[in-house]
């Protein structure tokens, strides 16, 4: 096989979504697998749209996801410039070859002219297209346009019979009748070439070998492929990919989870189960596994696993996945990771003090198998940082019993003078009253925690009081007894 060239090449008009995201990942596990260049080079001839807060918004989805380029932004391989706006000597360079030849022309053609007569094709029942009015335009007609202060655009004269077939890697072979392509246009009136016209340039320019792009691309490869051709090009391997759809089987937009990578990360996302997931959209290697190391992704990935079905988004499988990588990752690690989560509910301060630090350290712990995303911690956690506001309807139920109250305040004086205040002496003193008022422990247990924490679930009980501290646990201990008798009362 020739040296691998694959490229992903996004329009920096917004962020970089999961479609985006997933073909980056596909293009890139593919070079990695046969030892190739991953080119990423940026599409931003929109002059409207284009911004720089994009293109930034995309090197960082990039970089989060670990989709690392050979070649692109800050990484010249010999082919750049790698964002088109810096390319337009080049595209201007070919499109005068395929003027020169006979395969491209000037169109003088206005907006409202092309829509009147669109109209009238659609109204007489034939399909729209391109008349070719300009085709065979005199220098004096053209004078005459200019004159009048037109600016042309550049079509391309298409093959008007025959076919034009694509070999598709994931398809197979798709054919299109030529007589439904008109004369296209490749270079706007505002001097920037249009996409199809700019994309074989470079990847022509760039030496690309496969174009490994979506579904909706799959049009556009005809016209691209009788570029090449006009030009003498050879042309490189396509492969197009499956659609991504909603559970619902529509489109996939943001009410189904079609949001900023970016966003997923803030959410509370792992990057290495975000790439797990996105490769099985639309790929398999075996039907049985569903986690994958990134390394294990490049040594597996080939187009013969990718499906010509659409791949179906489900957020609660993402979620899934990504509770199995907060469990296996390392405790130094997620505790970095939460922090800006805590610090941002005002839970924690920039500056922990070394018992802090073991604290907070504990109670990450305590959670790591409870997260589904890392944002969670922030719910989860609430009673370890802060008092008791609310009462969960069954913990309220847990502290109106008659023993509850003395229970409570027998316990918050024991706890005031306890020494060490630990795991295993605070067990101690539980075994002492469950003997002396001769209950189940979880008697004992249910109010305590409810106390404590306003819930009926947190981490083991002993666990729980040692991580909100000594102080605080008589505090609230006391406050609960108090509430225990309102209740009572009632």
């Amino acid at each position: 096989m020739e040296r691998v060239r694959v490229r992903f090449a996004p329009s920096p008009t917004g962020y970089l979504h999961v479609g985006g995201a997933r073909t980056a990942l596909f293009n890139w596990l593919f070079a990695r697998h046969h030892g190739g260049d991953f080119i990423l080079r940026i599409e931003d001839t929109d002059q409207v749209r284009s911004t720089e807060e994009s293109v930034q918004a995309i090197l960082d989805g990039m970089s989060w996801l670990g989709l690392d380029w050979d070649e692109g932004p800050g990484k010249d391989g010999g082919y750049g410039p790698y964002f088109q706006t810096g390319r337009l000597d080049l595209y201007k360079k070919y499109a005068q070859e395929l003027l020169d030849a006979g395969r491209a022309y000037y169109c003088y053609c206005t907006p409202e002219e092309l829509d009147e007569r669109r109209k009238k094709m659609q109204e007489a029942g034939e399909a729209p297209r391109y008349d070719q009015r300009c085709l065979h335009l005199t220098e004096e007609e053209a004078e005459k346009y200019r004159a009048e202060g037109r600016k042309p655009v550049i079509r391309f004269k298409a093959k008007n019979s025959g076919k034009t077939i694509v070999d598709d890697l994931v398809r197979g072979k798709v054919v299109f009748d030529n007589e439904v392509i008109d004369d296209f246009v490749i270079f706007k009136s505002d001097g920037m070439p249009t996409y199809n016209f700019a994309v074989v340039v470079d990847d022509y320019l760039m030496k690309i070998s496969h174009v490994i792009r979506g579904e909706d691309h799959l049009s556009n490869t005809p016209k691209q492929i009788q570029i090449y051709e006009a030009l003498g090009w050879e042309v490189p391997k396509f492969a197009h990919i499956s659609m991504i759809l909603g559970p619902d089987r529509t489109r996939l937009s943001k009410r189904h989870g079609a949001t900023s990578v970016m966003q997923y990360k803030a959410d509370g996302y792992l990057p290495e189960a975000m790439v797990n997931y996105l490769a099985l959209l639309g790929w398999s290697y075996n039907a049985t596994d569903n986690l994958f190391t990134k390394d294990q992704l490049v040594e597996y990935f080939s187009l013969d696993g990718v499906s010509k079905n659409p791949a179906v988004f489900d957020l609660a499988k993402l979620q899934w996945m990504n509770g199995v990588y907060i469990r296996e990752a390392s405790l130094d690690r997620l505790v970095e990771l939460m922090k800006p989560y805590l610090l941002d509910a005002g839970y924690i301060t920039e500056e922990l003090s070394q018992p802090e630090e073991e604290r907070l350290r504990g109670i990450v712990a305590e959670m790591q198998t409870r997260l589904k995303t890392l944002d969670e911690i922030v719910e989860l956690t609430t009673y370890f940082f802060k008092d008791v506001e609310e009462y969960e309807e069954k913990a309220l139920k847990n502290l109106k019993k008659e023993y509850v109250p003395e229970l409570l305040e027998r316990l918050a004086d024991i706890f005031s003078t306890l020494e060490p205040f630990n795991q295993e002496t605070v067990e101690k003193e539980f075994k002492k009253l469950q003997e002396e008022y001769d209950l189940k422990l979880g008697k004992l247990i249910h109010p305590v925690r409810a106390a404590l924490t306003g819930r009926t679930v947190s981490p083991g009980i002993y666990d729980t009081i040692v991580l909100i501290g000594q102080e605080e646990v008589v505090k609230r201990l006391r406050a609960g007894a108090q509430k225990a008798k309102e209740l009572l009362a009632e």
